[in-house]
């Protein structure tokens, strides 16, 4: 079903107001002087809809970058205004990553209906507003699942996630966390790559058995908090958090793609996340800083590289400590130059830290309720927290919004907040509802990303590794007890050391590369490869495989840790 609406003169017929009951009309000059109504929209801006008066409000592409919040009680219109501005930033070539914390964000990716039983109201919003062509289509949509099952599975490494983040997942003390911070540096020093939680749980269990040999290098390892560390690994297992943790490793990129010129929109299905809500918050900031890490600078581009919506934003600053915050801050304001745009979305905007929120430029107030004193207090500061309006009474138009209605207020081309405007927000153009769960498999069958993140993979890491050595160790005990140690120790090493496995798999392709040169001789072709040069070329990338683990992680660890210091 396609809508077409002409777009009729600002004021209506013979001057009058064409929306009746929604506010007061100004006269023209007054709606011109001393205000910044008169922004035209550029190519690709975001439309968010129209004030009493019939002046458009946009969101600029070139300032979204700068960050946003959307804010408003439960019920009146925020998820409908993320999903509005997400799928026109992907109509506009931007990527989108939002969390569908109640399952009908996923919606996004199949056309709206008149069937819809709100279908009337969206019609008659659109003809209010005057929008040319609407017509209902879906997006170009990539599902996501820490679990794996309502999209593809997002996995990090122990290793990458690091054990600053990871203790405030696991809600450790500071003695726990300095515990767990020496078992990551062991391990690092002893080249085992921490994969997964089976991974993290041999290296305690080693550094706690080794404690005394360790004092001296590493600082003291008490039994009581390699234990704690263990029972919280456990509960969180129990969960099934261990599935975020393993590889296939997620790659960043795979966010930031493009269909047919559209921003791919990356919807994360947290339903069931939202159960743990520390394993969510910490997942997002995890998020961020990945992208931080990854992505060059670009300063102020003309449209953002990806558009992040943190929905459920409280999570992230719960009893969090000043210094994580503090932190947390500077990688938002940090990630601005990366050309990533961050859109808070949360109930209450007194939830959002006040360093934060001075640096969110865009805002969209929904309404909030006055309920309790709690309440009083943020509709106060959420009224003096926008460039005052004369014609508007921010504080109690908070109060009176209807939903599918905001305060509206972006910045301009200069980087100006603009004047506070009452909105009506343009409805979105895709379903407003959940996934059917045909939908579902047919989006995840035409992924492009279909295989590559579906299975798991299991090589050898810290636990094998550990676990080899052990039986190498019981092994080499019952032969001196028959041999003894002097004939023992003339046989080699029952497992080779990671430069033998890396020189073995070299030898390998050197002979392959051998073997396929004279094979390209009898052919009559030419090959300037030295396979004895191409053999010393793979065991040093095996050598580097077996070690990328170990020293990526510590890179990314850097990172974060110097952030998060």
């Amino acid at each position: 079903m396609r809508t077409r609406i002409v777009e009729q003169d600002q004021r209506g017929d013979h001057g009058r107001c064409p929306s009746r009951g929604f506010g007061l009309c100004k006269s023209r000059s007054s709606r011109q002087t001393g205000r910044d109504r008169s922004r035209e929209r550029r190519m690709g801006d975001i439309f968010l809809g129209k004030t009493a008066d019939g002046t458009s409000q946009y969101l600029r592409l070139d300032q979204a970058n700068r960050h946003g919040l959307v804010a408003g009680a439960t019920g009146t219109g925020k998820t409908v205004t993320l999903q509005t501005m997400a799928e026109q930033f992907s109509r506009a070539g931007v990527p989108v990553f939002a969390a569908d914390v109640k399952g009908d964000l996923a919606g996004i990716a199949m056309p709206g209906s008149a069937a819809f039983k709100h279908a009337d109201k969206i019609e008659s919003r659109i003809t209010e507003l005057g929008v040319e062509d609407f017509a209902y289509e879906g997006n170009p949509t990539v599902l996501w699942d820490l679990f794996g099952e309502q999209g593809h599975p997002i996995r990090t490494t122990v290793s990458e996630m690091g054990p600053l983040l990871l203790a405030r997942l696991l809600d450790l003390n500071d003695t726990q966390e300095g515990v767990l911070a020496i078992a990551f540096q062991w391990a690092d020093d002893n080249g085992l790559l921490l994969l997964d939680f089976d991974d993290l749980r041999s290296v305690l269990v080693a550094v706690g058995e080794n404690a005394k040999e360790l004092k001296l290098q590493y600082g003291n390892v008490s039994s009581q908090s390699i234990g704690a560390i263990q029972r919280q690994l456990l509960a969180f297992e129990r969960q099934g958090a261990d599935r975020f943790f393993g590889e296939p490793a997620f790659e960043i990129a795979d966010f930031m793609t493009l269909e047919d010129g559209r921003g791919r929109i990356n919807i994360l299905a947290a339903d069931k996340l939202m159960r743990s809500p520390k394993l969510y918050a910490t997942f997002l900031l995890w998020l961020l800083a990945e992208l931080f890490e990854a992505l060059p600078e670009v300063g102020d581009p003309d449209k953002p590289k990806l558009v992040f919506f943190f929905d459920e934003a409280h999570l992230l600053f719960d009893d969090a400590p000043k210094a994580l915050m503090d932190k947390v801050e500077q990688v938002v304001r940090l990630v601005r130059s990366k050309g990533i745009g961050v859109f808070f979305v949360t109930q209450n905007p007194i939830d959002i830290p006040e360093e934060i929120a001075g640096q969110l430029g865009n805002r969209v107030q929904h309404a909030l309720r006055a309920f309790t004193k709690r309440d009083q207090r943020a509709i106060r500061a959420a009224a003096e927290t926008f460039r005052i309006n004369p014609d508007l009474d921010v504080e109690q138009a908070i109060t009176e919004l209807k939903t599918g209605e905001a305060l509206v207020s972006t910045l301009d081309e200069h980087g100006a907040p603009g004047v506070v405007e009452r909105t009506r927000i343009v409805p979105p153009r895709s379903r407003l509802g959940p996934l059917l769960a045909a939908e579902r498999g047919q989006i995840q069958v035409d992924s492009p990303f279909v295989g590559k993140y579906d299975e798991a993979i299991d090589r050898e890491s810290a636990a094998e590794v550990l676990a080899q050595k052990a039986a190498d160790a019981a092994e080499t005990a019952e032969e001196v007890g028959e041999k003894g140690r002097e004939e023992v120790a003339k046989r080699e090493r029952k497992s080779p050391s990671i430069w033998e496995k890396a020189w073995k798999r070299g030898s390998k392709t050197a002979a392959s590369s051998a073997a396929g040169k004279m094979g390209r001789t009898i052919l009559g072709k030419r090959s300037r490869a030295n396979p004895v040069a191409s053999g010393v070329t793979s065991a040093a990338g095996s050598l580097a495989t077996d070690l990328a683990g170990p020293l990526a992680g510590r890179f990314v660890r850097n990172l974060i840790g110097g952030l998060m210091r």
